[in-house]
């Protein structure tokens, strides 16, 4: 027989519904929070909410009453502020509690879209030419950056902040969208080379026992040149944006040795970011077959029905199935077993 946990659910406050604190009901919007919430309850497990707000003196605390077995961590920010979710899992080390997906160390490396491209370059991983220009910061632009450029908030996922309008041909439209991200993110933005060909997303699961599901691929079916030319964050979040220009997620068509090839790099990126029980590799497949490692998330969706439980499906991973296996990562983690 299988042991029942006493599991927390720490979540962004914010994601909490008034009406229902303890995700009993299922929302008209299903959350990740739901489903995760809700599995957890169907594999038998007691199941705490607790949401994680500025006030961090109260998680804590709520955390000491309860000892719980296990946290299972989908915070995603504290205050709004994406770069301390770092912070957060290292609250959860400190205090001793087995928690869910990658460590500080994993969310530090991934959080800072520079410092992971540099991570990754040291390591002879390819990736686009970038450069990273803080606010107030005079720009200067090495002459081996070649345009089209793409311009994006350093510290944001889920193309949060990406449009049409974030590929630059030239040094003045470059300034003027830096500009944009500056006063609209309050944060640097990074400047990257817009890299030709097919865009596929690597989902993995495990520490170090690694299991690639199948390679998701974005098609942009539409011969128009007004079109988007990459993963907006209206081509993630629009379903009718996407109908309207052809764009569709699928899976990828792939030959054995590509396959293998991309395989080895994703688990070499997963591995040197210290990324834990599951997460997402973006990259470009160039027209010569190069692999440029685009995105790194750490903390990827794993909301049912969503590209993680979608390619774990196809891979014969059932959602009830997934969830229980993140929970045996972290728990076989503390035993030193992985």
């Amino acid at each position: 027989m299988k042991r029942k946990l006493n599991i927390t659910a720490l979540v962004d406050s914010w994601t909490i519904p008034a009406n229902d604190p303890d995700f009993r009901e299922k929302p008209k919007e299903p959350s990740t929070e739901y489903h995760v919430i809700r599995t957890l309850r169907e594999l038998g497990h007691s199941v705490s909410v607790l949401g994680c707000k500025d006030d961090i003196v109260i998680v804590v605390n709520t955390l000491k009453e309860k000892q719980p077995d296990l946290v299972f961590n989908l915070t995603e920010a504290l205050d709004g502020n994406r770069c301390m979710d770092m912070n957060i899992a290292a609250l959860l080390e400190m205090l001793g509690i087995p928690f869910t997906g990658s460590g500080p160390k994993g969310l530090m490396l991934c959080r800072d879209k520079g410092l992971c491209k540099q991570m990754l370059a040291s390591h002879r991983i390819r990736i686009p030419g970038f450069v990273s220009i803080a606010p107030h910061q005079k720009v200067r632009i090495p002459k081996s950056l070649r345009y089209p450029l793409v311009v994006k908030p350093v510290f944001e996922d889920s193309s949060e902040g990406i449009s049409n309008a974030s590929i630059v041909n030239n040094e003045t439209a470059l300034m003027e969208r830096v500009k944009f991200v500056h006063d609209g993110w309050s944060q640097p933005a990074i400047a990257e080379e817009y890299i030709e060909g097919r865009e596929l997303y690597i989902g993995m699961i495990g520490s170090k026992r690694l299991t690639i599901l199948p390679i998701r691929e974005c098609f942009f079916d539409s011969d128009s040149s007004e079109g988007p030319r990459l993963a907006t964050y209206r081509v993630k979040w629009n379903a009718g944006y996407r109908e309207k220009w052809g764009i569709r997620f699928g899976y990828a068509k792939l030959d054995d040795a590509t396959v293998k090839n991309i395989e080895r790099t994703c688990k070499r990126v997963y591995r040197l970011l210290q990324i834990r029980d599951y997460g997402r590799i973006d990259i470009r497949l160039t027209p010569e077959n190069k692999i440029v490692v685009l995105e790194v998330n750490p903390n990827a969706d794993i909301a049912y029905g969503e590209e993680i439980a979608e390619a774990a499906e196809k891979a014969g991973i059932s959602y009830e199935k997934l969830i229980d296996n993140i929970i045996h990562f972290a728990l076989r983690r503390r035993e030193g077993a992985q």
